[in-house]
C-alpha cells in the first residue's frame, strides 16, 4: 500500500459529497493530507518526547487512541526514558490498522505495540500512565465523549496525563478570523477554494467541534486536576490533563 499519496480526493468537482471516512483511499493520502490541512501537526508529533518523558513511568501503559497510521504510537515507543512499558494503539478503521501494522512492521523499536482494531468507546484502559488522542474525539457522538473521558481517568494512574488534541469552536467573533487564517493555511499548502469547499461538506457532519471551555468542563468534571492548553495554531488546540 503506498502511503506518500498527494492528496487530490477533493479536486473534483463532485455532485453528491459524500460523508467523509477513514477508507483506502484517505489511507493512501493521509500523511499529505495531515501536513498540508492540520496545522502545527509536525510541532505536536515533535514535542511528544518531551511529555512522554515527563509522564511515563516504569511498568505502566501508555495508549493511542485513535492511532492512525501509528505516527504517535511511533513517537512514543522512540521516546520512552524508563523500563518495562507496553504501548496500545487502537482505531476504529481496518484500513488504518492495517497501514499501522506495515509502519510498525518496519520499525526498529524494542517496546511492545499491542495494535486493536476496535471502536475507542470499548477500550478498556488501565495502569495508564499517559494517554494520547490526536484529532479523535472530534469524531466521537458527543453523547458518548463524557464515558469516553471517564474511563481514560479511570484508568490513568495517580500523575498520569491525558494528552488531547483537538480541531474547536471558537467563538463567533473570534471564528471567522481563525477560519479564514486556517484555509489561508490550505490553500498555501497548494489546495484550491474546490478542495477546501468540498472536504468542509464531507467533514460537517463527521467531525463536530467543541470549544475550549467545553473540554476542559469535561474534564474537569470527571476529575482531573489539572487542565491547561498547552499548543495551539489558529483553530487546533492540545490539552494536557493531569490526574
Amino acid at each position: 500500500m503506498n502511503h506518500s499519496g498527494e492528496d487530490k480526493l477533493y479536486s473534483i468537482t463532485m455532485e453528491k459529497i459524500t460523508d467523509f471516512v477513514f477508507d483506502d483511499k484517505v489511507i493512501r493520502v493521509f500523511a499529505d493530507m495531515i501536513r498540508r490541512s492540520v496545522p502545527g501537526y509536525g510541532t505536536l508529533l515533535a514535542m511528544l518526547p518531551v511529555i512522554v518523558r515527563h509522564f511515563v513511568t516504569p511498568g505502566s501503559q501508555c495508549y493511542d487512541l485513535g492511532c492512525s497510521q501509528g505516527a504517535c504510537t511511533l513517537a512514543i515507543r522512540h521516546s520512552l526514558l524508563v523500563n518495562n512499558i507496553n504501548i496500545i494503539a487502537v482505531d476504529n478503521s481496518p484500513a488504518m490498522v492495517a497501514s499501522c501494522r506495515e509502519q510498525l512492521a518496519q520499525d526498529h523499536g524494542s517496546t511492545p505495540v499491542e495494535l486493536v482494531c476496535d471502536d475507542i468507546c470499548h477500550t478498556s484502559v488501565d495502569n495508564a500512565s499517559l494517554v494520547v488522542m490526536n484529532f479523535t474525539l472530534q469524531f466521537i457522538e458527543p453523547v458518548a465523549r463524557p464515558a469516553l473521558i471517564k474511563t481514560i481517568y479511570n484508568g490513568l494512574n495517580d500523575g498520569g496525563a491525558l494528552l488531547l488534541s483537538e480541531k474547536i469552536q471558537l467563538a463567533d467573533q473570534d471564528s471567522k478570523l481563525i477560519t479564514e487564517l486556517h484555509e489561508a493555511f490550505k490553500r498555501s499548502n497548494g489546495y484550491s477554494e474546490l478542495e477546501i469547499s468540498q472536504k468542509r461538506t464531507a467533514l460537517e457532519k463527521v467531525l463536530l467541534p467543541e470549544t475550549i471551555e467545553q473540554h476542559k468542563q469535561r474534564l474537569y468534571m470527571v476529575g482531573f486536576s489539572s487542565v491547561v492548553v498547552w499548543f495551539q495554531c489558529f483553530n487546533f488546540v492540545s490539552l494536557l490533563a493531569v490526574k
